[in-house]
C-alpha cells in the first residue's frame, strides 16, 4: 500500500505575525490535509484557522503530541500515513523538528519510508543569523545553556573562546522568563570587544534585533523579560 506523506508546516512566531507567515502553497498543502501531528492542540487550530483552512475543525484528526505524551508509542500517530494518508506536522512556534520535538516524529517517519516534505517558513534561528551580520558559513546552535550560574558563566566563557579560535557564529536560547539573567551574564564574563546579537520577538510588532561590542551593550539597559529572544556571539 501506498504511504501517505508527511508536511513539515511552519507557523507564526509571534502574535499578529499571519501575513508575514504563511505561504500560498502553504494555504492550499492545508487545505488539502485533514490530519494533523501537533504540539498543542489548541494553538495549531488557531494557526490553522489564521492560516485560512477551509475544511471545517469539526472534520480535522488531531494528534497531540504534548509533552506529556512524548514516551508513548508511537504507533498512533503514523496510523493514516501507513494508509496513505497525507498528514501536516505543526510545531508550537516556527519550524518543526528545529529546536522542537517534531525531530522525533520525523525520525520515525523515515525510519517507516514515509516521504517528508518541508514547507517554506519563519525560522527564528536562521532570521537572527541573517540579521546579525555574523558568519553565516560556520555557526553553531547550542540551545538552551546550563541553568546553574557557574556552570552557565563557564559555558558562555568556552563560546566566546570558540567563537574566537574557530571564526564561527554561535546560537543559543533561553527561556523567556529567564532571558534578563542571561544577558546579564553575557555581558558581565565576556571582554568589551567580543560582538553580542540580540534577536527578539522576531516578525513581532515589538521586534528588537540589535548588533553592538559588549562594552557598548554594558551602556545600556534592555528587557528581555518572557520575550522569545535568540542571543549570538562572534569575535
Amino acid at each position: 500500500m501506498k504511504k501517505g506523506t508527511l508536511y513539515l508546516i511552519p507557523v507564526p512566531l509571534a502574535e499578529n505575525a499571519s501575513a508575514k507567515s504563511f505561504t500560498p502553497f502553504l494555504v492550499d498543502t492545508i487545505n488539502a490535509i485533514p490530519t494533523y501531528i501537533v504540539e498543542n492542540e489548541k494553538t495549531a487550530r488557531k494557526f490553522l484557522k489564521e492560516a485560512g483552512i477551509k475544511i471545517p475543525q469539526s472534520e480535522l484528526t488531531i494528534h497531540d503530541y504534548g509533552k506529556h505524551k512524548r514516551n508513548d508509542s508511537m504507533v498512533p500517530y503514523f496510523k493514516e500515513l501507513m494508509t496513505g494518508k497525507d498528514v501536516g506536522l505543526m510545531s508550537e512556534a516556527g519550524c518543526p523538528g528545529i529546536a522542537d520535538p517534531g525531530a522525533e516524529i520525523v525520525s520515525e517517519a523515515h525510519k517507516r519510508g514515509i516521504k517528508v516534505v518541508p514547507l517554506v517558513g519563519p525560522n527564528s534561528l536562521l532570521m537572527a543569523l541573517m540579521a546579525s551580520g555574523f558568519n553565516g558559513q560556520s555557526f553553531v546552535f547550542h540551545g538552551y545553556l546550563p541553568i546553574d550560574k557557574v556552570e552557565r558563566v563557564k559555558k558562555i566563557k568556552e563560546l566566546e573562546k570558540t567563537a574566537e579560535k574557530e571564526k564561527q557564529t554561535q546560537l543559543f536560547i533561553e527561556t523567556p522568563f529567564r532571558n534578563n539573567h542571561l544577558y546579564e551574564d553575557i555581558i558581565k564574563n565576556t571582554a568589551a570587544q567580543t560582538l553580542l546579537c540580540v534577536a527578539s520577538n522576531i516578525t513581532g510588532e515589538d521586534e528588537f534585533i540589535r548588533t553592538q561590542s559588549i562594552g557598548q551593550w554594558r551602556q545600556e539597559k534592555i528587557d528581555l523579560h518572557k520575550k522569545p529572544t535568540i542571543f549570538l556571539i562572534y569575535r
